[in-house]
């Protein structure tokens, strides 16, 4: 089926789904396949629960309904599908990736941008393959911009996310060891986000956001129109820590105008995020009271440096993900806060590949370091790195010594990958 035609069907629906589970009335329902599911055996439940037409690839559930359309790939489909609405509407995108920050700098972004436009902006962490396609098939002709974020754990997989969303404009945040068993190397971390500069580069008049204190984005930003933000006075936006303790407070000037902001974040490193926020708002025309209002406001969510009052403990939950970069700067944070009893429960960061051991290793040298008045790691990488901690298999066995031996009165600090489960530990604590 030609994408021209499948748009005209795309035209008549009210959304898109993959999820037979989640048909809206009226929706286009597209078969994807996965290691476990095939979407294709799905297509006439979703037709029954209400969508108005499916798309599969495989001829033997197309049958002789004529809502099912029959396309190679329903995969490489969305992607086309995207890309071509996309084109049609024309809207300006922001893309935003990097190893670190980058969903919260999208929330950041996108609360500020909110101020003044009519914004679509990635939901949770849709950031993929499937989720920045979804994304822009939420493109309506009423959006003025767009902020769509792409994530990546081997090197193309920006390259091909940029050439289906087509930004104008970008973002790196930073970049760090994470993911190295896919990406072979820090270097080839570098090289897979530079994919989002690279294809900018070729664009005529895009804009690139850049840290100007970071010297890995530096030296692959030539040839880019930048708008600069940081710590150093006289950039476009540049910013200065006032307070952490342990919310983020700072003040950042623009135009020769300085303003102070007393956030909801938890961590000095977050302060690269809402410089970059400050930035790309103060760039697109929102008000400095409008951009220090939506940085006031934001609470994170979804165990990303959320602060947590359990009533016998207080708590910094940053169990979404973890890696050397994020895992380090969390504890840098935690060792600088003012509290008579810190305790840091840690997971294994995942996916680092043969360095794996090493890196864990300098994070328990950090921990020699820092005397935290308890230390409780979980998982087999850190088993490996050392033996001079509390050492849990999983986070069951975990949760069972902290209910044995309950922390009381203590600040705690929970971090790991999404993997190993920490999410579960607050409500024990």
């Amino acid at each position: 089926m030609e994408i021209s035609a499948l748009y005209a069907c795309f035209l008549e629906c009210q959304g898109v789904t993959t999820d037979s589970r989640n048909c809206p009335a009226g929706s286009l329902f597209i078969a994807l396949k996965g290691a476990s599911f095939d979407g294709n055996r799905f297509a006439a439940q979703a037709l029954a629960q209400g969508c108005r037409y499916a798309v599969v690839d495989n001829p033997e559930y197309a049958g002789t309904d004529s809502r099912i359309l029959l396309v190679d790939d329903c995969l490489k489909t969305l992607q086309q599908l995207a890309n071509y609405h996309r084109r049609k509407l024309g809207t300006r995108i922001i893309g935003i990736t990097g190893t670190n920050g980058k969903t919260t700098t999208k929330e950041l972004v996108s609360a500020v941008l909110k101020q003044k436009y009519n914004l679509l902006y990635t939901q949770g962490n849709l950031n993929n393959h499937i989720g920045v396609p979804l994304t822009l098939l939420r493109l309506t002709s009423e959006h003025e911009l767009a902020v769509v974020e792409m994530g990546a754990n081997h090197p193309g997989e920006i390259k091909a996310l940029v050439h289906i969303a087509e930004p104008d404009y970008g973002i790196i945040t930073n970049v760090g060891k994470a993911h190295l068993e896919g990406f072979g190397s820090f270097e080839g971390v570098i090289r897979t986000k530079g994919e989002l500069y690279d294809y900018l580069r070729g664009k005529d008049d895009s804009v690139v956001f850049l840290h100007h204190e970071n010297p890995y984005l530096n030296g692959i930003a030539q040839g880019l129109a930048c708008i600069r933000y940081g710590q150093t006075p006289g950039l476009f936006v540049s910013g200065q820590l006032t307070g952490c303790s342990p919310f983020l407070a700072f003040d950042w000037t623009a135009a020769g105008e300085t303003h102070s902001v007393q956030t909801h974040l938890i961590g000095s490193y977050n302060l690269d995020n809402a410089l970059a926020a400050a930035a790309i708002g103060t760039y697109f025309g929102v008000s400095a009271a409008q951009v220090c209002q939506a940085l006031a406001d934001y609470v994170p969510q979804n165990n990303r440096s959320q602060l947590v009052d359990t009533g016998r403990n207080r708590l910094i939950v940053d169990a979404y993900n973890a890696n050397p970069t994020s895992m380090m700067a969390a504890l840098q944070n935690f060792r600088q806060l003012e509290a008579p009893h810190k305790v840091v429960i840690l997971g294994d960061m995942k996916e680092l590949g043969p360095g794996s051991v090493e890196e864990h290793r300098k994070v328990v040298g950090f921990l020699d370091e820092c005397g935290f008045e308890r230390v409780l790691l979980v998982g087999g990488e850190f088993a490996a790195a050392t033996s001079r901690y509390e050492h849990f298999a999983d986070v069951d066995a975990a949760i069972a010594a902290l209910e044995a031996h309950r922390p009381e009165g203590c600040f705690i600090l929970v971090k790991g990958s999404n993997s190993m489960k920490l999410s579960r530990i607050p409500e024990h604590l």
